[in-house]
């Protein structure tokens, strides 16, 4: 079913919603959108078959009903110019970063048992806050994710003074594990808008293993791969690797799984159970840090959005139809 090129807004409001999500989830970071982005974004199942030129008149029949607004090629859903420079302003900074993110994976790979370095958070989406950091998803050989990890974190405390400014590496998996349990519109933007710097076919893998964010967005396709850094295993990974492909690894990887486990039960003790099984997932094949429970804050600011934008306009067209 392709959506209408002028939608009967009485009778499709469930279609002007799904064509209008892309909003909606991002109205959480203030941040307006593209008609591109809009279009590859939008949960719409036809979307893929419609051309451009009608989801832009679809737009403008919006912007005139006051579902939305226009600023400057953007779209939003609420009416704040500011929102429109902040955005520019965090584009530009962005492609600064990139070049550092770049700089710092090319580095990651020379750490043992890392296979794959991505992008994600803020930066992944060409985005980078005055106040923001630089975003990795690491993905490790198996059984060696928590050897892999700590010679990262060790790093960054020692040599980077615990900065996070610009090596923010707060999620592993190994490459048993490519597929993200938690399936959510959170998780399905996460993966789908992940930046691939290193690992070529673990990216392609990841791709593949997460099909079910289709579910969610129909319309995406892969990320650009012809910009990765090259993979050739250093000398110093090699010997490395080849001291800790020993039994010595083996105990080592879960000794630090344990350890940081533990420490991780003492200075979040007051968190829920459920919520630390989320936000601190720790198994030999995982581990993610997000202990302010951002994904949940999204998800239900999303949610609440959506409810309020529907409530509203099917009010105003029961009063128009209750007036004829």
């Amino acid at each position: 079913m392709k959506f209408p090129t002028k939608p009967n807004l009485s009778c499709d409001l469930e279609i002007v919603s799904q064509i209008l999500e892309p909003l909606f989830y991002y109205d959480v970071f203030s941040y307006p959108l593209t008609i591109h982005e809009i279009y590859e974004f939008s949960c719409h199942t036809s979307m893929g078959e419609t051309p451009i030129s009608q989801l832009e008149e679809t737009l403008r029949e919006l912007v005139e009903k006051e579902y939305l607004y226009e600023i400057s090629q953007f779209y939003l859903l609420t009416n704040a110019p500011k929102w429109v420079q902040t955005r520019k302003e965090n584009n530009k900074r962005a492609s600064k970063y990139i070049n550092r993110a770049h700089k710092m994976t090319r580095l990651m790979t020379y750490f043992p048992y890392v296979r794959g370095v991505f992008i994600s958070g803020s930066l992944s989406k060409n985005v980078m806050p005055l106040d923001g950091d630089i975003d990795y998803f690491i993905v490790t050989k198996p059984k060696r994710l928590w050897v892999a990890r700590t010679f990262l974190i060790l790093f960054k405390k020692v040599f980077l003074f615990n900065s996070k400014k610009h090596f923010c590496v707060n999620y592993f998996v190994d490459e048993t594990l490519l597929e993200i349990e938690e399936k959510n519109r959170f998780t399905a933007t996460e993966v789908a808008t992940v930046l691939p710097v290193y690992g070529t076919q673990t990216y392609q893998d990841f791709w593949a293993a997460n099909q079910w964010l289709k579910n969610y967005y129909p319309n995406v396709v892969p990320r650009n791969i012809e910009q990765m850094l090259p993979e050739k295993q250093a000398w110093v990974q090699f010997l490395i690797e080849g001291v800790l492909n020993t039994r010595l690894g083996d105990w080592l990887d879960t000794f630090f799984m344990k350890r940081t486990l533990k420490r991780w039960d003492v200075k979040f003790e007051d968190m829920a159970t459920e919520d630390f099984k989320i936000a601190l997932k720790s198994r030999r094949n995982v581990s993610k840090h997000h202990p302010r429970l951002f994904q949940q804050k999204v998800i239900q600011a999303f949610e609440k959005r959506v409810s309020a934008f529907e409530e509203k306009h099917q009010v105003q067209l029961d009063i128009k139809a209750s007036s004829l």
